[in-house]
């Protein structure tokens, strides 16, 4: 084929899982700029399923992809802590009120179960926010499942397409990448995270101030060894994060340095607050930094995902900015899309989803 219905333009999480969605009654080329489809923010992903993860507004979005991910063995329970001093009280107070009545399954927890659930823990950390339903996320493994669903739905899957032109022409878009390939399709799907406002540039669109934030990861080897069923540990004040993966702890310090796309690198500088901020939380000690590593977290100025067409280029349409919690959702997020673009009526997923929240419209 030369002519598509669709063309999703990025083949991480976001266009692999948009694609699926969309294929079957249409037909839908995915391109991606790199040799293999998710070496960006999808590959370099910590990923979680943490209800609460992104705030208010995106748990619907989580809740509804749950049973999804769940039903594909696509996640794994390990339970998560929120935790904080004394001084934090009135924040771990604040966090469960945030989220009271959004469906998030939270709990206040005292000195002694935050010991029982942290062995080695400080003794000034002295309460914490409890959130059982908390799971890993096979990332790569939910990766893998949408672009085989897209295969076996025909997607066709082009690699090392990297867009270099959009132009619109009476009835259809023509797409050139960098090295000669051309393509033509009837609508642009713009899902190329970091890129996004790049990419919305080349066909005419107004950017929306989508912009990519730096995260790091290291992984560490400590003494005593992470045990296995050790919870996600979240700082209520947003510093740090960690958790334990095959017997090494994985240890972010929460940063968010603004970057243009790019392939990221790891921050020193964060990788020593890492251990600096870890070390004030656990008295086991840091025998070795084996890994470290960085990606891009993409958000909307006013941190909500934007799905839908755009309201002033027609037959283009936004599937980004979203964030840390891309992967958690994707279930329900790509299902909502394709219902928006196929005219479909809401399922069981989506059915209590609210489309305006994410619609780009809202910026005007």
């Amino acid at each position: 084929m030369s002519r598509y219905d669709f063309a999703v333009i990025g083949a991480g999480m976001a266009g692999a899982s948009l694609a699926a969605e969309l294929a079957g009654s249409t037909s839908v080329l995915l391109l991606e700029a790199e040799d293999t489809p998710g070496y960006h923010a999808t590959g370099r992903s910590a990923a979680f399923w943490e209800e609460c993860y992104g705030g208010p507004e995106i748990v619907p979005l989580t809740l509804a992809s749950g049973p999804y991910l769940r039903q594909h063995g696509f996640l794994h329970r390990r339970g998560a802590l929120y935790i904080g001093r004394d001084r934090d009280a009135d924040a771990l107070d604040a966090f469960l009120a945030r989220f009271a009545g959004t469906g998030a399954a939270i709990e206040r927890v005292g000195r002694a179960a935050l010991r029982d659930r942290l062995p080695g823990l400080r003794p000034d950390w002295t309460g914490a926010v409890w959130e059982e339903a908390c799971a890993d996320i096979d990332v790569a493994g939910l990766h893998a499942h949408y672009l085989q669903l897209g295969r076996r739905r025909e997607v066709r899957l082009e690699t090392r397409a990297r867009v270099s032109r959009l132009e619109r022409g009476p009835d259809v878009w023509r797409i050139d990448t960098e090295d000669g390939r051309r393509f033509d399709a009837d609508v642009i799907v713009d899902a190329a995270g970091a890129w996004a406002d790049r990419i919305a540039g080349l066909a005419g669109a107004r950017p929306l101030g989508i912009r990519p934030l730096r995260r790091t990861v290291v992984q560490l080897r400590t003494d005593p060894q992470a045990p296995a069923d050790l919870p996600l540990v979240l700082d209520i004040s947003g510093r740090f994060y960690f958790k334990p993966e095959a017997g090494r702890l994985w240890l972010s310090p929460n940063d968010e340095a603004p970057s243009e796309p790019c392939d990221a690198a790891p921050d020193e500088l964060a990788v020593a607050e890492a251990i600096d901020r870890f070390e004030a939380v656990m008295g086991w000690r840091v025998e070795a930094v084996e890994r470290k590593w960085a990606g891009l977290r993409s958000f909307a100025p006013d941190r909500r995902p934007v799905y839908g067409p755009d309201p002033r280029v027609p037959d283009f349409v936004w599937f980004a900015g979203q964030g840390g919690y891309g992967i958690q959702t994707a279930p329900a997020a790509a299902r909502l899309a394709a219902q928006i673009l196929l005219g479909e009526p809401r399922d069981e997923m989506t059915r209590g989803l609210d489309p305006s929240l994410y619609a780009p419209e809202r910026f005007g």
